[in-house]
């Protein structure tokens, strides 16, 4: 592969380019932007009303969000889908009258297909699954960054607070949550080639399925991991030290890694064009606990999710991880 992108570049791959250095650059933009308002004194009154009303009032984070449908709907998040390209894979129909609960596997860098999948309608999520109203779930801290928070809210993205998770669930038919099980620490083995799951120690989602009553739908995403180059990271090294300092401390830490740039292939933000295959599997319907639920149920319903994410697995590993050098293992 060439170092520098074709001068002469069909215009469709120009904008996908665009469409995927949007969302990229959301956060940097969002702040480019608020500090730039902030040297402006006559702006200062409206600073801070916006600021008050984030950290006093808005609860839309616990609510919800605020879905734009139109937002959603864009023409750009078809380019974005296309960018990789993108697959939805549905194993089945999910009823409307349900709730469920998406666990997206695996975390990957940025989560790229959990997004495109449903925090737009770049995949066609709600023709694909009519009346189920998908929320992406993400850290509370996201929502503490000035007008990125408004951006994803928009999306229908929300808190992955357990009250959050809750209030989603028991709003009525249809709503669901999706939730990036391995999180940050799955995220330092986002390797190439390789799907190393962090969830042998995730009980939550489990327990939030028992007492609400959703259904479980594993989902697997083949090429996620494949998007960017991760530096292996020894786990006696200091820097993977620093990163478990950094997760511990705030609740996410962020891989050493690299992409591609806009006009380069080497080296970047930009994940590279790889194809990525998200298969949402069949539902594990889930009876409702009344109280707590005890370890031998916790255990019992997690295992038979597992199953279900090693069923998903080995049913296309040979058709969309045809290039893997390992397995998938459960490593946490």
């Amino acid at each position: 592969m060439p170092l520098f992108a074709p001068l002469r570049m069909p215009f469709k791959r120009r904008l996908q380019t665009l469409a995927v250095l949007t969302w990229i650059s959301a956060i940097i933009v969002s702040l480019t932007l608020f500090f730039f308002l902030c040297t402006y004194k006559y702006l200062w009154p409206l600073v801070i009303a916006y600021l008050t009303w984030v950290l006093m009032f808005d609860k839309a984070p616990e609510r919800g969000g605020r879905r734009v449908q139109w937002l959603r709907n864009r023409r750009l998040w078809r380019h974005f889908a296309e960018y990789y390209p993108m697959t939805l894979i549905k194993e089945g129909d999910l009823d409307p009258s349900k709730n469920y609960i998406f666990g997206y596997h695996p975390h990957g860098i940025i989560s790229m297909g959990a997004f495109c999948t449903f925090g737009t309608e770049g995949l066609n999520f709600s023709k694909r699954f009519p009346g189920i109203k998908p929320r992406l779930m993400t850290l509370q801290t996201n929502f503490n960054i000035p007008f990125y928070r408004d951006y994803i809210l928009a999306h229908g993205c929300a808190s992955v607070s357990r009250q959050s998770c809750e209030y989603n669930l028991r709003s009525g038919p249809g709503n669901s949550i999706v939730i990036v099980v391995g999180g940050a620490q799955e995220s330092l083995a986002s390797k190439p080639g390789t799907l190393d799951l962090t969830l042998k120690k995730r009980l939550g989602f489990i327990k939030l399925a028992l007492v609400t009553g959703a259904s479980l739908v594993p989902t697997l995403a083949f090429g996620e991991n494949d998007l960017y180059e991760i530096f292996n990271n020894n786990r006696t090294s200091k820097t993977y030290r620093f990163q478990q300092l950094v997760k511990n401390t705030f609740g996410f830490t962020l891989p050493m890694f690299n992409g591609r740039g806009i006009f380069q292939y080497e080296y970047g933000l930009l994940p590279r064009r790889k194809p990525v295959f998200i298969v949402i599997g069949k539902p594990i319907h889930v009876e409702k606990v009344e109280g707590s639920p005890t370890s031998e149920q916790l255990h019992e319903l997690q295992k038979q999710y597992i199953d279900a994410v090693l069923a998903v697995w080995e049913r296309y590993k040979d058709k969309y991880a045809v290039g893997r050098t390992q397995e998938l293992r459960i490593i946490e």
